[in-house]
């Protein structure tokens, strides 16, 4: 099996992900797409972030549709600061036979290097890195340490950077939407609508629940 995961806060969850992880899944021609919302994720604050069962229930409305789709609450139920490389291993030991394909954005792979035991990530998964807005995409070269940088060679046909351990690199270009979390987190605080950023019925759950008042 080939899967891709995408893992974030989804505080909340909105069409940008979802299309983000539609069109990743339909150029690698993968089998399943699995969001993974972090518990604490150690590069954020948590005084924005609302309970961790309901950023999980709010992926689940949204994806309810999508049949390449699934969610997982693994870091969820580890109640600890969510690392990737905990979580990429222990997908990784659980299904060995598995391709696992990490979702990152420019703005994380950019800072790839303050990651914990971020070296060992390119042994376990591949990266399909695509664009953020604001943040340039750079050179293997210019984000990873010399000696790493050279174990990764490019393949013109494939258009990938890859390894001696038949792991790659792919930046892949998506439809860049201009949709924010935070930006829909303040349009909730102002009352301002929040048609065509996210599914309707996680907009239904944030009224329901009065999430972001």
């Amino acid at each position: 099996m080939r899967i891709a995961i995408l893992g974030g806060t989804f505080n909340p969850v909105h069409y940008g992900h979802l299309r983000i992880a539609e069109e990743v899944r339909e150029t690698l021609g993968l089998d399943k797409v699995l969001f993974i919302p972090a518990f604490h994720p150690p590069h954020k604050e948590n005084g924005s972030l609302i309970p961790p069962e309901k950023r999980l229930n709010m992926v689940r409305l949204a994806i309810e549709d999508n049949p390449f789709f699934d969610v997982s609450d693994i870091e969820i139920k580890r109640h600890e600061r969510s690392y990737s490389i905990v979580t990429l291993r222990e997908i990784h030991e659980a299904q060995p036979e598995t391709e696992i394909n990490f979702i990152v954005g420019t703005d994380s792979f950019n800072e790839i290097t303050t990651w914990c035991e971020y070296e060992k990530l390119f042994k376990l998964i591949n990266f399909v890195v695509v664009p953020r807005q604001g943040y340039p995409v750079k050179k293997i070269g210019e984000v990873l340490p010399v000696a790493l940088a050279k174990q990764f060679w490019y393949d013109v046909k494939k258009g990938i950077y890859t390894n001696d351990f038949g792991r790659f690199i792919i930046y892949m270009e998506t439809t860049l939407m201009a949709i924010s979390a935070s930006d829909i987190r303040d349009q909730v605080k102002e009352g301002r609508s929040l048609r065509y950023l996210l599914p309707p019925a996680v907009e239904e759950y944030i009224k329901a629940e009065r999430l972001y008042k």
